[in-house]
């Protein structure tokens, strides 16, 4: 399978919109995961899958594969994996929704306390 790019249909569209491509690239299983893992820094293989919960090493490699193709990361002269400057850039974008998640898992679990008294 190859990576969801702009101008291309996806899974999702068939229009090639960026957002539905980026849409599409972001919502297979563990892309963003290997993106936010690679936020602060580079990471060989063995200490990305390990860091993402143990995931199988065939997954892994498809979804660098992806993201390599999307040009959200590289790979080092070492082997390891680091975010370029568009992939950081996602990260960035992120953020919000980060923060976000934070405040809805902090109101539902107050809803949650509130519910068992």
């Amino acid at each position: 399978m190859t990576a969801p790019l702009p101008g291309k249909p996806t899974r999702a569209s068939t229009t090639g919109r960026p957002l539905m491509a980026a849409l599409d690239l972001f919502g297979r299983r563990w892309s963003l995961r290997i993106v936010w893992e690679l936020r602060a820094e580079p990471l060989g293989f063995r200490a990305l899958q390990e860091r993402c919960d143990a995931m199988s090493s065939s997954v892994l490699r498809q979804r660098l594969t992806e993201l390599l193709e999307a040009r959200l990361v590289r790979q080092l002269p070492d082997s390891s994996y680091v975010l370029t400057a568009l992939g950081g850039e996602a990260h960035q974008a992120l953020r919000p929704l980060d923060a976000w998640a934070e405040r809805w898992a902090a109101e539902v679990s107050a809803d949650s306390a509130e519910g068992r008294r």
